[in-house]
C-alpha cells in the first residue's frame, strides 16, 4: 500500500521524509560533493567489525574496541550486541576517540570534563559525516551523550497538491519460466500493488546556524558567525537543494521508474522557516488543458507573494523552473538549478 495524508479534507499521496533523507544520504551525488555518510545502527558487534576495517591501517582493533566501549557505555563490545536504540556513527568520530586513547587519554571523567569545556574539536570529528551534522544524533549512554546533536535540516513528508483517490491497484503476475517449457500454463507468483500519479510538493528548511554548530565551526547557537564559518555551510546548502530536486526514493524503481527531476524549486534565506503547503489545502484542479503540474507552479509562487506581502517578510528568494515565462514576485524564474544553486552560496547575491 501507498502512504497517503489526508489534508484539506482530501487523499493525498504522500513520500515519508525518512525514505527521502536516507536516499539522500545514500546518493552518488552525496559521496562525491559531501562524503561519506555516517554508519546507522544498533548493532555494537557488526559496527566494531566495520569499524576494524576502516580504521585497521591506522589503530589496532584493541585500541578501536575500547574507544567504541567507551562512546558507547558499554563494558565491552560482543557479537551481537546491540546499543539501546539506532545511531549514526561517524568513522572520523570514532577515530579521534582512538587518537585520544593512544596518548593515554582514557579518564572517562577526564574527556566529558574536556567535552564540556569545548566540544567543537568533537565536533568537528563527528562532522566528517554531514548527515550527523543535518539531521542530528540523540544518544542515552556513554560519551556521546554529552555530544548530542540538534539537527540543521528538518524535512517535511511530500504530499501531493492535488487529491488522488482512489488509488489505482495493479495486478501483476511473475511467469515461471521452466514450468511453462514443461507444457503447464499459469503465473508462478500473483499479487497487487498500489499505483499512482501526481505532482509532490517537498518543502525542507536549513539551520544554517545550527549547521555550523554542529560541524564545530561556532562553539554554540548565540555566537557570532564569522564569513568563514557562514561560507562553508552555505556550500553545503547548495547541495542540499540540488538533491532535495533531484533525488528521488529507489522503492519500486525497477517497475516505475519514476526517476523525475523538479520542476519548479524555491530557495530562501530568511530568519523564519516557512512552509507553504497551505498553498494546496484546497486541491488543485486540473488545468483546462489537462495536468496539475502547470496550475501547481502557478498557487505556489502566487501563494509565496501574498505570505510576504501580508506579514511584510524580509526575505531573500529566488526560484528555478523548466517552464518559461514563470516569476516568483517580480523576478523571473532561472531556467537553471545550478544558478540557483549559485545563488545560495553567494550568500543571496545576484
Amino acid at each position: 500500500m501507498q502512504k497517503t495524508a489526508v489534508f484539506g479534507g482530501t487523499t493525498r499521496v504522500r513520500i515519508s521524509s525518512q525514505s527521502l533523507k536516507r536516499t539522500i544520504r545514500f546518493s552518488d551525488y552525496y559521496r562525491e560533493q559531501l562524503g561519506s555518510p555516517s554508519v546507522r545502527t544498533r548493532d555494537l558487534g557488526l559496527l566494531e567489525q566495520r569499524l576494524v576495517e576502516a580504521l585497521q591501517d591506522r589503530f589496532d582493533a584493541d585500541l578501536i574496541g575500547k574507544a567504541l566501549t567507551l562512546m558507547s557505555g558499554k563494558e565491552e563490545i560482543a557479537e551481537g550486541m546491540d546499543a539501546d536504540a539506532v545511531a549514526p556513527w561517524s568513522v572520523a568520530e570514532v577515530a579521534y576517540f582512538c587518537e585520544l586513547l593512544a596518548s593515554q587519554e582514557d579518564d572517562p571523567k577526564k574527556l566529558a570534563k574536556r567535552i564540556e569545556k569545548d566540544a567543537r574539536p568533537f565536533r568537528e570529528a563527528m562532522s566528517k559525516a554531514v548527515d550527523i551534522a543535518l539531521s542530528g544524533r540523540m544518544a542515552t549512554s556513554g560519551l556521546m551523550t554529552q555530544l548530542p546533536v540538534d539537527g540543521a535540516l528538518a524535512v517535511a513528508h511530500a504530499i501531493t497538491t492535488h487529491a488522488v483517490e482512489p488509488q489505482d491497484v495493479d495486478w501483476f503476475t511473475a511467469a515461471a519460466d521452466l514450468t511453462q517449457d514443461a507444457g503447464e500454463t499459469g503465473a508462478g507468483h500473483l499479487n497487487t500493488q498500489q499505483f499512482s500519479a501526481g505532482v509532490f510538493y517537498r518543502y525542507a528548511s536549513l539551520n544554517l546556524r545550527q549547521l555550523q554548530v554542529n560541524l564545530g565551526l561556532l562553539a554554540d547557537i548565540h555566537a557570532d558567525e564569522t564569513p568563514q564559518s557562514r561560507q562553508q555551510a552555505l556550500d553545503i546548502a547548495r547541495h542540499v537543494l540540488h538533491l532535495l530536486a533531484t533525488v528521488v526514493p529507489s522503492a519500486k524503481q525497477q517497475s516505475f521508474a519514476a526517476h523525475n527531476l523538479a520542476d519548479f524549486a524555491i530557495a530562501s534565506l530568511a530568519e523564519q522557516p516557512i512552509s507553504l503547503a497551505n498553498a494546496f489545502e484546497q486541491p488543485i484542479q486540473r488545468h483546462r488543458n489537462g495536468g496539475f503540474l502547470e496550475p501547481s507552479i502557478t498557487r505556489l509562487a502566487d501563494y509565496w507573494s501574498r505570505v510576504n506581502r501580508a506579514y511584510g517578510l524580509d526575505e531573500q528568494a529566488r526560484a528555478f523552473a523548466l517552464k518559461e515565462d514563470i516569476k516568483l514576485g517580480d523576478q523571473a524564474a532561472w531556467d537553471s538549478l545550478a544558478q540557483l544553486e549559485k545563488w545560495i552560496a553567494d550568500d543571496a547575491q545576484d
